[in-house]
């Protein structure tokens, strides 16, 4: 729900915005994540990861994050001028100002968010989210049309983030005690650090795109480019939301006993692929009638980059869901060096690509994506016995059905001269129809279940 109405703003900003005004804003990307980062130094994953954690524990974090959050925030204040120097671009200063005051305010969240995901309160967090998107959304809709510009999306942030906290304070009880405990720091540090150095390199593969095109190339092409991104990222982002909250505290329950987490990893791969698949391959093929309908004639530069994009979509939840199971059996070094060798050839790919386009730049996500789903598949055959081999012979009828749908769609789109929003609801759904048409003749197992707990969950209603 937060996702579909985030992407409902997003709609109408991009409407009442230009290509340019994202791409200002994308630039900044790069440094608020590693800003972020730096904030809460991999604590949130160690506080969720360990199951004998205590009142002084949660307390040492807070006040840390909010320590680091002052800090990291006067030190982004300060690289303003550097920023907006190195880009040519004026208006950066008091763009990094606004964002810097927003990674202070966020640190206030932290640890709600964090014991809140860990037992699993997934409805309170829905009503955080749905909350601050919200009254945020609805603010930056109307800075937009009141020709505001870019600024509205700055102060979306800000207004998300406050009222994030705000809600999180009012209906979570928990409160810091006044302590802090270097034993207690230091303790859940052995874990996180390895987490925050791998957050950290995937910040920089996974944002420094928006560096190199807006330094290399024109903040217009960055639009066009964050456009197809985020665009791309919505199915996959309701997954990694899903993956992330929910995997990772159930499979570190689950991390002493072998056998029932590979029971638990292949059955949320089936099930993860099984939506995945048909999202990203059906938003290939329909790419151009998606933008015109969603966004406008002035986006359709954006489709290219999309189309290409949608093919790197395709494998994520297989990292996720990989590098969970890392991460529940408390090997956060294993999953360190697992990092530092995907991005180190994930980088290199981008600083190559950014040479020759921003197409190439695209093409470049789609070999990265290939290569790390072997690495990290492969230390789960190392671990569990259920490597990169064993889970694409399991996957491999949901693409060939996949495939099968694309090109019967294709075929069809041929054919027909519609309006962009007729062709897009009808060729969507007939995709959709014939992609679980061609699963249940088949009989695919996760297919099988999924409809299973579909009628489980209508019988408890």
């Amino acid at each position: 729900m937060r996702q579909g109405l985030q992407f409902f703003v997003s709609i109408l900003l991009a409407r009442l915005l230009s290509p340019e005004d994202f791409g200002v804003i994308a630039m900044l990307y790069v440094f608020i994540g590693l800003a972020s980062l730096f904030i809460d130094c991999g604590f949130s994953s160690a506080l969720v990861q360990r199951q004998d954690i205590t009142l002084t524990d949660e307390s040492t974090v807070f006040f840390f994050n909010l320590g680091m959050g002052a800090l990291m925030a006067l030190a982004l204040c300060a690289a303003a001028p550097w920023i907006a120097t190195f880009f040519e671009l004026p208006i950066l200063l008091n763009l990094t100002y606004v964002m810097a005051l927003n990674l202070f305010i966020s640190a206030f969240g932290s640890i709600h968010n964090t014991l809140l995901t860990k037992a699993l309160d997934f409805k309170t967090i829905m009503k955080v989210g749905m909350g601050a998107t919200s009254c945020s959304g609805l603010m930056a809709v109307l800075m937009a049309w009141w020709g505001f510009g870019v600024w509205s999306l700055a102060w979306q942030t800000l207004l998300s983030s406050l009222v994030t906290v705000a809600l999180l304070w009012w209906w979570h009880p928990w409160r810091p005690r006044w302590e802090f405990s270097l034993f207690s720091l230091s303790r859940l540090f052995r874990f996180g650090s390895f987490l925050m150095l791998s957050s950290l390199l995937d910040v920089l593969y996974t944002r420094l795109y928006a560096v190199l095109i807006g330094k290399f190339f024109s903040a217009r092409e960055l639009g066009f480019y964050t456009r197809a991104d985020t665009t791309q990222h919505l199915p996959t982002n309701v997954l990694k939301n899903v993956l992330n909250r929910v995997a990772f505290p159930v499979f570190s329950m689950a991390a002493a006993d072998k056998a029932k987490l590979v029971r638990g990893l292949r059955k949320v791969l089936m099930a993860m692929m099984l939506i995945n698949i048909p999202a990203m391959l059906g938003m290939m093929v329909l790419a151009e009638p998606l933008v015109l309908t969603l966004f406008g004639s002035k986006w359709l530069p954006s489709v290219p980059f999309l189309q290409v994009l949608c093919l790197a979509g395709a494998l994520w939840p297989l990292h996720l869901v990989n590098l969970n199971v890392l991460k529940a059996q408390g090997r956060s070094d294993l999953f360190f060096r697992i990092e530092v060798i995907k991005k180190v050839v994930g980088v290199l790919l981008i600083l190559l690509a950014s040479l020759h386009s921003v197409m190439a730049v695209a093409w470049s996500q789609v070999i990265t994506g290939i290569f790390a789903f072997f690495i990290n598949a492969h230390y789960s055959g190392v671990l569990l016995g259920y490597g990169p081999w064993s889970q694409l012979r399991e996957l491999t009828p949901f693409g060939l059905v996949g495939m099968t749908m694309v090109a019967m769609i294709w075929i069809i789109r041929q054919q027909l001269h519609w309006q962009p929003a007729v062709e897009l609801l009808v060729l969507s759904g007939l995709g959709a129809a014939i992609y679980f048409f061609i699963c249940r003749l088949l009989r695919l197992a996760a297919f099988d279940e999924l409809v299973a707990m579909l009628m489980q969950l209508k019988v408890r209603r």
